[in-house]
């Protein structure tokens, strides 16, 4: 079985970075990558994912970004999946694997293999679901419209509001 792996909010300003691997227990029909899809489709696919696979979702928040680096966190994700899928084959969305042996890569995995595309999917929208949550305890930062990337009026509301607990100050905000 392959086993495939995304991850979403990696060049967010704010809030979590999700990853998520899947192993896909039947075919499923219009999967690609995550940011290819409407949000209704994301969720309806979504829902299909969730009952028809052997999946693991988790998040890093924005603290442990600022305090580990984006790049320690992606590796530490990869090695939970690694030690959770640990005899299937694996495969990562990306140009590296960060130094994680047992992990494959492949540029444009998303658009190219269903399980990479599934775990994309569900890591985008995971995500989307928090900072849609998030908006509402700073409404001031329109999380719910950007998700908190480096939009023109997301770098606006911080110049006007500052950072809040959710931004990750080792990026640079604006």
């Amino acid at each position: 079985m392959l086993v495939g792996i995304d991850e979403a909010g990696r060049g967010a300003l704010a809030g979590p970075l999700f990853m998520a691997a899947c192993e896909l227990l039947k075919p499923l029909n219009e999967l690609k990558d995550s940011k290819k899809l409407s949000e209704k489709k994301r969720e309806k696919l979504y829902n299909e994912i969730i009952l028809n696979s052997n999946y693991l979702i988790f998040a890093f928040s924005n603290a442990q970004i600022d305090t580990l680096g984006l790049s320690k966190c992606l590796q530490r994700g990869l090695e939970i999946i690694h030690l959770h899928f640990e005899k299937q084959r694996k495969i990562f969305d990306g140009n590296t694997n960060y130094g994680v042996l047992g992990i494959e890569n492949l540029i444009k995995a998303d658009s190219l293999i269903a399980e990479v595309s599934a775990a994309s999917i569900l890591a985008k929208v995971s995500r989307d679901k928090v900072m849609q949550f998030l908006a509402l305890k700073y409404p001031q930062y329109g999380f719910e419209i950007h998700k908190a990337y480096g939009t023109k009026a997301h770098r606006e509301s911080i110049a006007k509001y500052g950072a809040c607990k959710l931004h990750r100050l080792s990026f640079k905000l604006t």
